[in-house]
């Protein structure tokens, strides 16, 4: 009898290793990048770098293909490696003003209207939806509200044709439109053509082109990525500093100077990795430092580093922790967690508040490297 308890125990015991070895597999599989970036001059051999376990190995077995393996038995995954030429970047570190107009004109949302007499009704219901751009109304383009506002106010006839861009395609809509008075129309749906904030300068380049905040900019109520017709990036003064707390980020507060002679440089990009364009100010005021190498997330290393901020008007260094690296991260975003250390900046914003963001390190010979990675930067 407890023999065969034990024995019973004993496969329980082994169904359970079996479990936790293939959860593991899985785990360590999804964290191996299916493509790998090494710089062409890189000749110390970092591959994969320091993120995964000690018994992943690595072996070339083409000059572009990685083999990942358990002890070097078992295989785990093949990484494609993509060599590329190191870039030189110059260090940004100071907040900017941004203002961004959009393509077309943004449905935010829909809502209910009172009528001339007196009725609430909901003339678009769900015929349009939040996220879409209004390229068009009756054939005519629009860029602007007012232009939007104009066309419906006159639309008579009880409807209105739009053209509205959705997931990337144009369609075609027919809306109707309610009377509110003598002379006024209105289709119930809520719209905006532009944005603004502030956010933090991460890099230029020797060309004039520079990347800022490390995320795109997206409606606030849809959350849909902004697609861009025209903006600029200008000075801007921070007057204070909201303090983050759980659950809520914080946020750097200032005036942004919208005069031309203010304007630093033109957007001409919106992507879900940050904002780019072209720098047309002098860059002295700009750069914390000469032009510096760009790494890549594998050469990162947990540990201390330093995150470059401007919060006082000046680019000073404040202490980090990079605490894990994720070289596979779906979210371009999240592909690291740091944590502040340095009492002053704990301080005065609490951790990290929003717009504040670019990161700084040196490695043991004291050389900078740049790194973006999550939306900062790091020098090693």
């Amino acid at each position: 009898m407890k023999n065969a308890q034990r024995k019973k125990r004993f496969c329980l015991l082994l169904g359970l290793l079996a479990v936790l070895g293939v959860l593991e597999w899985g785990v360590v599989k999804d964290m191996i990048p299916d493509t790998l970036y090494v710089a062409a001059d890189d000749e110390d051999g970092r591959l994969l770098g320091e993120s995964l376990p000690a018994w992943v190995e690595e072996e070339v077995q083409e000059p572009d293909i990685i083999q990942c393996s358990a002890f070097g038995v078992i295989p785990i995954k093949e990484v494609q490696v993509d060599k590329v030429e190191r870039q030189h970047l110059i260090p940004g570190g100071s907040p900017v003003g941004i203002y961004m107009k959009t393509e077309g004109v943004l449905i935010v949302g829909t809502g209910e209207v009172v009528d001339i007499n007196g009725t609430t009704q909901e003339p678009v219901g769900d015929i349009v939806q939040s996220g879409d751009y209004i390229l068009s109304v009756n054939g005519i383009p629009v860029s602007q509200k007012e232009e939007v506002v104009e066309q419906i106010n006159g639309a008579s006839g009880g409807t209105v044709q739009l053209t509205v861009l959705r997931k990337g395609e144009e369609t075609e809509l027919k809306v109707p439109v309610v009377q509110t008075g003598l002379e006024e129309y209105k289709a119930g749906i809520w719209i905006r053509d532009d944005t603004q904030g502030i956010g933090t300068l991460t890099y230029m380049k020797e060309d004039g082109s520079f990347g800022a905040l490390g995320h795109g900019i997206s409606d606030i109520d849809t959350s849909t990525l902004l697609t861009l017709r025209s903006g600029h990036i200008y000075n801007t003064d921070i007057l204070s500093v909201v303090k983050g707390e759980n659950g809520l980020p914080g946020e750097l507060s200032g005036i942004i100077r919208y005069q031309d002679s203010e304007v630093l440089g033109e957007i001409t990009e919106n992507t879900a990795i940050g904002i780019f364009g072209t720098i047309s100010a002098d860059t002295g005021g700009l750069a914390y430092s000469e032009a510096v190498d760009v790494a890549y997330k594998q050469e990162i290393e947990t540990g201390p580093a330093r995150i470059l901020s401007a919060i006082d008007g000046e680019i000073k260094e404040y202490e980090i922790e990079i605490e894990k690296i994720n070289l596979n991260s779906g979210d371009a975003n999240k592909s690291m967690i740091v944590r502040i250390t340095d009492g002053q900046l704990l301080e005065k914003t609490g951790g990290i508040v929003q717009g504040m963001g670019v990161m700084y390190n040196r490695d043991n010979t004291g050389n900078a490297v740049f790194m973006r990675v999550s939306g900062f930067v790091l020098f090693h």
